[in-house]
Parts: structure tokens; C-alpha cells; sequence
């Protein structure tokens, strides 16, 4: 349990840092032009892109950047190819760290990760070197209050699709299948139930305890690399306590 919990809150932080800096919009536009790319501007038969629109708008990201950034993709603007390039690393502390990036210049994007690593403790390492103590799920977030009765939305979100559904102190948290998460969500919302937000994900098995200085130099270390416009997802095994995550 407190795994999903965990990660929810390190994404609620990524997201907020993001959001703070402008970077969030401009990381979401990336993800659309590559899901065009590859599988045309329209979201009903590209399930990446529907998937990615979701997400646009669990951000608060507007309409009218969502369709210019499709059209922008899918026209004469589109000529910037983006490459997916995912590192993998250590932070202080013996924590383990992928960073996920789409770069239309691979040499910088490897420099600046690998600067972001090595100013603050860490290393990168070969590939396969940490990915194998994170499973990838699909994680959706919905929205928990006074009135909701838990047992009847864990019925609802297993008979949507849901492998797993747990009740979190602040949300209620599903997991699925990774390749079945817009689908269960698009679900969940004609149920009547709010997503918050969802995504196709790496979970690690279990979380790394770190002292009060290690701490501050691998949290300097998330923002340096999440304040990178080439980086689009950072995960981790790292245990960050709450009042670092509630900054």
C-alpha cells in the first residue's frame, strides 16, 4: 500500500515543481507530437495520443494548447523528431533512478542528465542496471472526500478493469494493466467517478530511507533534472517524507 502511496505523492510533487517552473505544457507538447508521429493526429484511433490528451488535461493544460499542439505535430511545424532516450543511475544514498526523455539532441540531453547526476552524488549506469527493482503499471488516482463509499468504488473500479484498488489516506489509488489505463479510466469517469490522474508508470518493488543531508542533495537533484525541458519523467526508489513532498 504505501508503495502506491508513494508514488502518488512523489508524483503530486513532480507535478506541482513542474507547473511552478512553466515546464509541464512544454514536456505534455513533446509527448503529442512523438504520439502523432507515430500514430496519427486522431485520438480515437490513436489510443497513445487519447492517453496523453488525458493526461494534458489532468494538468490543467487548455484546449487551445492541446489542439495547436497536435496540429503543430501533424503540419509543416512538425519537423522536430524527437527521440525517446531513457538513463538509469544512482542516486545518493544507493537510490535508484530512471530518467525518461524525448531530445532532438541526444549529446546534450546525455550531458545535462549526467551533470544532474554527478553534481549531486550520483552516478549513471548501464542500461538494465536499476530498471529491474521498478515494475511498470497503470496508476490512476481518483479523488476521495468526506461523503465517498470506498467499498462501493472499489466494486466499480474492479469491474472496470481494475487489478488492485486501495484506500489511501487522501485518494483512492487503481491499478491495471499498463497497457489498459486510458481504458479504465475513460471507465471510471462514465461511472462517475473523478480521475485525478493516470498514467502508464514504473513503480519500484520497495523505497530507500535517506538521512536528512542525503536528502537535500537528492532533492536537489529531482529539480535539476525535472527543470530540464528534454526530461519527461523521473522515477524512483527514494522514501521522500511528507513535508518534503508538500513544499
Amino acid at each position: 500500500m504505501s508503495g502506491h502511496s508513494k508514488w502518488h505523492n512523489i508524483q503530486a510533487k513532480k507535478g506541482k515543481t513542474d507547473a511552478a517552473r512553466g515546464k509541464i505544457f512544454t514536456k505534455i507538447g513533446r509527448e503529442i507530437a512523438v504520439a502523432v508521429k507515430m500514430g496519427g493526429a486522431d485520438p480515437s484511433t490513436n489510443s497513445k495520443l487519447k492517453d496523453i490528451i488525458a493526461k494534458a488535461k489532468a494538468n490543467n493544460m487548455p484546449n487551445d494548447n492541446i489542439t495547436r499542439s497536435i496540429k503543430k505535430a501533424s503540419g509543416d511545424m512538425g519537423s522536430v523528431n524527437y527521440e525517446e532516450k531513457t538513463y538509469e543511475g544512482y542516486g545518493i544514498g544507493g537510490t535508484a533512478v530512471i530518467v525518461r526523455c524525448l531530445t532532438d539532441n541526444i549529446n546534450r540531453t546525455g550531458g545535462d542528465v549526467r551533470h544532474a547526476f554527478d553534481k549531486h552524488g550520483g552516478n549513471l549506469g548501464a542500461t538494465g542496471c536499476v530498471s529491474y527493482m521498478f515494475n511498470r503499471k497503470g496508476i490512476i488516482i481518483l479523488e476521495k472526500t468526506l461523503t465517498t463509499d470506498v467499498d462501493e468504488v472499489m466494486m466499480t473500479a474492479l469491474d472496470c478493469g481494475a487489478l488492485d484498488v486501495i484506500d489511501e489516506e487522501d485518494c483512492i489509488t487503481v491499478e491495471c494493466e499498463p497497457n489498459e489505463v486510458g481504458i479504465v479510466a475513460e471507465k471510471l469517469e462514465q461511472a462517475g467517478l473523478k480521475v485525478e490522474s493516470s498514467e502508464n508508470t514504473l513503480v519500484p518493488d520497495n523505497y530507500i530511507d535517506l538521512d536528512e543531508k542525503q536528502l537535500a542533495s537528492f532533492t536537489k537533484m529531482l529539480e535539476l533534472l525535472e527543470d530540464n525541458d528534454d526530461v519527461q519523467e523521473v522515477v524512483h526508489n527514494a522514501n521522500l517524507p511528507e513535508e518534503e513532498i508538500d513544499e
